[in-house]
């Protein structure tokens, strides 16, 4: 699936808005100005290619440059991004993969992380502040419960698996199971021929 002109937009939207529109972001900014940065996610036929200027960052689906830094990585990596700590040990786990100057990449995950991404301050242009901050609550109190339903069905899947494995016998007592029915069994046979030899007299 190709990343459609209307993707592109959109993120280059949310983009700008949260790391361009910040003056406080602007130290970390001036790092990446004149940067590219190529993404390719498994999950796209197509790369996201991300150009770094002085006032906005402007994102592309077909590039004919050479990229500075280039990610190979799957759509479910890209918000740990946003932690700078977790880069190492993503690239160690093979999750990302970066080739080129690696320095780019790091500048834009430190930027992410500087930067307040709320859905908040998305939809405030549309609807007003207190529409899109009531239901920034509401979404965020429906995820919550969401999150609490979820983690009580865990419990109780864990419980009831549990007392299944409790009513299932375990490989060890299957075994001493089967070592008594053997010593019964040879039991019996003793105790036959030992009668066999009683009635023979």
């Amino acid at each position: 699936m190709p990343f459609t002109p209307l993707i592109t937009a959109g993120i280059e939207g949310v983009l700008n808005t949260f790391l361009y529109q910040p003056r406080a972001l602007k130290s970390p900014r001036q790092r990446l100005q004149g940067k590219v940065l190529r993404v390719v996610l498994q999950e796209f036929s197509s790369p996201l290619v991300l150009v770094f200027s002085e006032h906005q960052v402007d994102v592309l689906a077909q590039w004919e440059g050479e990229a500075d830094c280039s990610v190979i990585t799957r759509l479910s990596v890209l918000p740990k991004l946003r932690d700078k700590q977790q880069l190492t040990a993503l690239i160690r786990s093979g999750e990302l993969e970066v080739q080129g100057d690696i320095q780019v990449v790091q500048n834009f995950s430190s930027l992410l992380d500087l930067s307040e991404f709320s859905g908040e301050e998305l939809l405030a242009p549309y609807i007003g502040d207190v529409a899109a901050q009531g239901l920034g609550n509401i979404v965020a109190g429906g995820v919550k419960a969401l999150t609490r339903r979820a983690k009580r069905n865990e419990r109780y899947v864990a419980e009831a698996l549990t007392e299944e494995w409790r009513l299932a016998p375990g490989p060890l007592e299957v075994a001493w199971f089967s070592e008594e029915t053997s010593a019964l069994a040879r039991a019996v046979d003793t105790l036959t021929s030992r009668l066999e030899k009683l009635e023979g007299k």
